[in-house]
């Protein structure tokens, strides 16, 4: 299905090969194909094919990245799947709310899952626009990594096939901007980087006690989505202030 070809499924520090071969498959039963692997601490052997189970093709063109910045860098939606709440909580989206919002545009949009074990770690997950909670047994949540991928590709091709019928759900964002106008993840994160070393420049962030600072603006930045442009224009304010700051010393 062509309305799917913009998201990619990224799995971080897989550590078990049957369940990207698991995770290939629940792919291509929805429609999807681009996988992508960070650092994975398993290879593709046998079992990985064998539980793909016919989809050796999303196998054979896998993307592999050493780190998870690399493998969103020309993201403009960036999605993590997290099985609990934070203790800084993220704007959270249901299955439903995912399927909407990740079809609403068609920018390139990434779909993040996390060690078989441990999920994702809060540093990964704040380099995401939203947080994807599948509501399980909440007395036994436990829910393989190759099962949430089925339930968040079908959530895609849930939507995809409402759009094709006309059938508009509702997107918990409210009023989208058109996605391929939105800043990339590595945009974003060059201007995050760019607005720490300036806070740490002007005495307002404490590098050795940042506390939650640097979450919460991480936080802000990513829920505002802001446009290419308005990043471009950022950038340029945080320079001329460099060059204020440097002028006056």
């Amino acid at each position: 299905m062509q309305q799917l070809a913009h998201i990619r499924f990224v799995m971080v520090e897989t550590t078990h090969s049957g369940n990207v071969g698991a995770c290939a498959r629940a792919m291509k039963t929805m429609g999807l194909t681009r996988l992508s692997l960070v650092n994975p601490l398993c290879q593709l052997d046998e079992q990985a094919y064998a539980m793909a189970s016919g989809a050796i093709d999303i196998l054979d063109n896998i993307e592999r990245f050493d780190t998870l910045e690399q493998a969103i860098a020309d993201c403009q939606l960036v999605v993590g799947a997290s099985a609990r709440s934070r203790s800084l909580p993220w704007p959270m989206l249901d299955p439903d709310a995912f399927g909407a919002e990740v079809m609403s545009q068609g920018g390139q949009v990434a779909v993040l899952l996390g060690r078989e074990a441990s999920g994702l770690t809060n540093e990964e997950l704040a380099l995401c626009h939203y947080h994807v909670h599948i509501p399980a047994n909440p007395e036994y949540s436990s829910l393989n990594v190759a099962a949430a991928a089925q339930l968040l590709a079908w959530a895609c091709r849930r939507q995809a096939l409402l759009n094709q019928s006309g059938v508009q759900a509702e997107a918990s964002a409210g009023d989208l901007v058109p996605i391929d106008e939105l800043a990339s993840a590595k945009q974003l994160q060059s201007f995050f980087d760019h607005w720490q070393r300036q806070l740490v420049e002007i005495g307002f962030l404490d590098p050795n006690n940042p506390k939650h600072l640097v979450t919460r603006l991480r936080r802000f930045l990513m829920r505002a989505k802001p446009e290419a442009n308005e990043i471009n224009i950022m950038r340029g304010i945080l320079t001329e202030t460099d060059k204020t700051i440097k002028g006056r010393r």
